[in-house]
């Protein structure tokens, strides 16, 4: 099967990579920036267990004519409809996306476009970033890509594709429960980048403030109650698990929303905060901490602008 990452940047550049070194026939969907960059120096990996370099596969998106069996999507939120555009030339009568995006309107918006029997579900959970020179720095050891059919169904691509993504370098798990661990996903995510963002520090160091703990439960149950309106089926240990680890006095973990704002790049502060405060209106929810961590964002988007 003929993959197509389209994204080289930590996450596509991360799993992607593993593939590729896997023997997988990988090729990477870059801009031109991006593409001369791994020309020149390879495709680096630095992990807990050392540095491999891969010398990957590119294309642009105005050289891009063929088709792909397997689309993997690791773009940020908010460059999805540009890059949709993009690798439309792509997608084929069989092609599967699997897109490894944050909330979870980016599934409507690739059915709208492609169709609904296009995209099935994804995530992943790694704490990975690149450099000034573009190398990806892998932070910790996680490293899981989960996919699943929407409706929970085995089908038969969706074990054709597992098949191609086990044993590739990383965790890879087939879920019957995709949607929830995708609420879930967004969840965790957004208490995290919302606190660390909104108190420009690690979970620890929120944890050990004055009214730290009280104010992280407090921001977590505004994100279930989100979620729940939003249709996340609530399982009661997720919240609990969720308050019991940001609490953690010992935690160093932010998140990628966190890492770009303190290198003052642009942040998916409406794919992650906005699109929670827009289900927590049609609700009727009161939220205002969720509320002020997307204002605080949105000023912070603003500023980066000018």
């Amino acid at each position: 099967m003929r993959i197509l990452v389209v994204g080289a940047g930590a996450t596509g550049g991360f799993f992607g990579g593993r593939l590729a070194q896997a023997g997988r026939d990988v090729t990477f969907l870059v801009r031109e920036k991006r593409g001369e960059t791994l020309k020149k120096s390879g495709l680096n990996i630095h992990t807990p267990q050392g540095i491999t370099c891969v010398q990957p596969k590119l294309v642009l998106a105005s050289e891009l004519k063929d088709t792909f069996d397997v689309v993997i999507l690791t773009v940020k939120g908010f460059s999805l409809e540009a890059v949709m555009e993009e690798f439309a030339p792509a997608v084929g009568e069989q092609t599967l996306i699997l897109p490894v995006l944050n909330g979870m309107h980016h599934l409507e918006k690739i059915q709208q476009r492609f169709g609904n029997h296009r995209a099935i579900g994804g995530l992943c959970r790694i704490n990975a970033t690149l450099d000034a020179e573009g190398q990806i720095h892998q932070m910790t050891a996680l490293e899981e890509l989960i996919y699943g059919e929407v409706d929970g169904e085995r089908s038969e691509r969706i074990v054709k594709l597992d098949d191609l993504l086990q044993n590739a370098g990383f965790t890879a798990r087939l879920s019957r429960h995709i949607v929830s661990e995708m609420w879930e996903k967004w969840l965790f995510l957004a208490s995290v980048g919302g606190i660390t963002c909104l108190m420009r520090g690690n979970m620890g160091q929120v944890s050990r403030a004055a009214g730290g703990p009280a104010f992280i439960s407090a921001f977590v149950e505004e994100v279930v109650a989100i979620v729940v309106a939003g249709g996340y089926r609530e399982r009661p240990h997720v919240k609990l698990n969720t308050i019991k680890e940001l609490t953690n006095e010992n935690s160093t973990q932010t998140t990628s929303m966190y890492r770009d704002m303190t290198q003052g790049l642009p942040v998916e502060a409406e794919q992650i905060l906005g699109s929670l405060v827009s289900i927590a209106e049609k609700a009727g929810l009161n939220t205002p901490l969720v509320n002020a961590a997307y204002t605080h964002m949105s000023v912070y988007q603003e500023n980066i602008r000018k």
